[in-house]
Formats: C-alpha cells, structure tokens, sequence
C-alpha cells in the first residue's frame, strides 16, 4: 500500500559544540509493510531512500537537554521538560518533524548537542511508538510519542559511559587519560589520534605536537615521518616545510641533508642545486664551491655565452644588467578572461556557452604575445634600445628569433 505525503525534514550538522539547520521539503513515496510487531517504511526523498523501522517500547536510551531541562533542536519554541517524568505527544510520529528524539548509546547523542557539562544528560525510556531511523538521513536518533525521564545521569558518569577507557575528559575515547575525543590510545590532547601522548588532533602515531601527522614526536601538521620540526615533510628529522628526505633543515628539498631549500640531491649548502654536496646555488652536477656550474668540482662562477658565442659575462652579471630589468618588463599573455560585453562578434561565434558563463577565457597564441613584444619595443626610447644593443655579442637575427622584435 502506497502514499504520498508531503513532510517537512531536518539536517543537521554538529561542528564544535555549533548547531546549523537547514529545513527543506520533499515530496516522499512512503511504503508500508509489518514484519511482526515491527512496521518498516522506507521513504524517498530527493535522490535518498530512507529506511525506518516503527516498533514498541518499551526502549532504553539517554536524552541531552539544555541546562534548564528544555530541549529546542528544531530551533522553534522549546519543550520544558521535568526530571523524573512522564510526557506524552499527540499525532503522527516523523522523526526530525513530530516527536521526542534519543539515542540508544550516550555517546550517539553529542552529535547533536555538545559535550558542557552544563548540559542536563538523563536516562530515559520509551514507551509508545518507537521511529528507529536506519539511514544517514536522520541519523542515529530515535522518535517517540511517550517518554519517561528516570533518572538525571551525573557527568563523571556520562564520561565514564562515553568513553572505553578511565580518567577521560572528552568523549568516544578508547583508552586512559585523554584530554579530548575520539582518540585511539593513552594521555592524548586533542580530537581523533591514534596513538599516545599526542598533543593536537588527527595524528597517526605517539607524541606529536601539531595535527594530521603520521609517525612520533613531530613538531608540525601534516609529517608522514618521526621528529619532524617543520610541516608537510615525507621523512625524518626535517626541520622545514616540504621536504622528501630525511635531516633537512630548508625548504622543498628532494633527498638528505641539505642545508637550503629546493635542492635535489643530498649533502648540499645552498638553494636550488642538483646533485650531491654542492656548496652554492643553481649547480648541476656534484661537489661544486660556486654557483651556476655544470658539472664537478668547479670553484668559480663560469661565464656564459650570449647570442651563441662566449662571453665575459657571469649569470651573476646577467641577473644584475639593466638592459635583462629592461626586457623583463615585455608584456606576456597566457590567458585573460573577457567579459562577454567586450567579446567580438567573430569571439561570440566561436565561444558559443559565453551567454551561460558571462564571458570566456582567451588564450593567447605565440605570435599574438609577439606582436605586443614588437609594440613594445616600437614604443621604447633610444637610451633604452641603446641598453638592448650593448648586450655582449648582440646580433639582429638571434633577437629576433629569441623575441619577436625587429630592432631595425
């Protein structure tokens, strides 16, 4: 036998103790069928099936109120309850729309008011119609029309029962003296960590002071590694961001040992080297004292070639000339969006969805960022082409093969 029925459904989420609802109705197909004193619905809602099973109490569970023994989670006018007592409801039971709501285990009921001791936990027992919801649609709540409040449960008590484990301040944990939730372990400080003597939340492993670190006794967030005094390493030791190796105290470094950052390779001093104990920056190769080499054992900063040909000038030289400043200064395009108001009509044609999304992104072809490189120069004075052309071994040709500009 089928029915529909239009009924109104709450969502919630729990986030540090904070409560947000969101409300939104569906349309549902409700089918009914009993299964001995058990009668099964299961309901669609949007793209969801939602399971619920209707029995009879009596049930046991707990039940969490405000500290004056009011409970209000659909944010409407709130019920004032009495402990002990007795309560009753008249219509028909929906979970999360008509009736009141507990849960089976205490712990399942901090999902939907936060773990303050300030808060009223009682015992309770139901015993009318009893909605057990099976779906992550409503949760691990239950819904009933009679309600007795037993007994108020004492918060050494509530932690006691929430916890598998002794002297626990936080709830869900599994083991002794966490300061915290959900932890896995002994002595932890903090939410979710499996292990011990952590100190944050989210760590795989003993000892670490930061959160989401896999290993012992690291300084950070997000270590897969032991005694890590930096964040996000894959390794040992590191005390930098970023590295894959072990005993690197720099940034970005691929290897072992390396005192600096971005270097690939092991023992190196200095940034941005690859290969093996380099002293200095940007070497390839192994054992430099410089900078700027290819190759091993090299102590002087060679000389490069310009416009095919050697030249006097170091890289060090290069980086430092105005007439470098000056051509860094070439306008470039990749990629710019254009609103549709300043879409051409031949743009239109072509980027037909620019209606839906606003506009589109162009992309700049190569011989479009070298027309704005020959403008570029064109609008130059002649002190600054004069910079250009005192570029050791300049040659006409080979800039403009480089650039795209005609000097001439």
């Amino acid at each position: 036998m089928y029915k529909n029925k239009l009924v109104k459904t709450q969502g919630r989420d729990f986030n540090r103790g904070l409560f947000s609802f969101c409300f939104q109705s569906i349309c549902v197909q409700q089918s009914d069928t009993y299964l001995g004193q058990q009668k099964y619905y299961t309901q669609k809602g949007g793209n969801k099936m939602s399971k619920v099973t209707e029995t009879n109490g009596p049930i046991h569970g707990y039940k969490v109120f405000n500290s004056d023994w009011t409970c209000d989670p659909l944010g409407f006018k709130p019920k004032q309850y009495a402990c002990p007592g007795k309560f009753e409801i008249e219509g028909e039971l929906e979970i999360c729309h008509n009736g009141m709501h507990f849960c089976q285990k205490l712990a399942d009921c901090f999902e939907y008011y936060a773990f303050n001791p300030e808060n009223k936990v009682a015992e309770v027992i139901a015993y009318g119609k009893v909605l057990i919801s099976e779906s992550e649609k409503y949760g691990n709540k239950l819904c009933t029309n009679k309600l007795e409040i037993v007994r108020e449960v004492p918060w050494s008590e509530v932690i006691a029962l929430t916890n598998l484990g002794n002297n626990c301040t936080g709830f869900s944990n599994t083991g002794n003296d966490n300061a915290g939730s959900y932890n896995t372990g002994r002595k932890n400080t903090g939410h979710s960590n499996t292990g011990s003597g952590n100190a944050g939340s989210h760590n795989t492993g003993a000892f670490n002071i930061g959160g989401f670190n896999t290993g012992d006794r690291n300084l950070g967030y997000n270590n897969a590694g032991d005694y890590n005094a930096g964040h996000r390493n894959t390794g040992d030791q590191n005390a930098g961001n970023r590295n894959t190796g072990d005993y690197n105290p720099g940034f970005g470094n691929v290897g072992d040992n390396n005192n600096g950052d971005m270097n690939t390779g092991n023992w190196n001093y200095g940034s941005n080297n690859v290969g093996d104990c380099n002293i200095g920056n940007f070497n390839t190769g192994d054992w430099n004292a410089s900078s700027y080499n290819t190759g091993c054992f090299n102590t002087e900063v060679p000389t490069m070639t310009l416009f095919n040909k050697p030249s006097d000038w170091t890289y060090y030289d290069w980086l430092e000339s105005d007439a470098r400043l000056l051509l860094m200064s070439i306008p470039k395009e990749t990629i710019q969006w254009i609103d549709k108001d300043d879409m051409t009509d031949e743009e239109k044609e072509v980027n037909q969805s620019y209606e839906t999304a606003g506009g589109y992104f162009k992309v700049f072809s190569q011989d479009e960022n070298r027309n704005m490189a020959q403008k570029w120069w064109n609008e130059l004075d002649d002190s600054e082409k004069r910079c250009i052309f005192a570029i050791p071994n300049f040659d006409e040709d080979i800039f403009y093969r480089c650039t795209g500009i005609k000097v001439y």
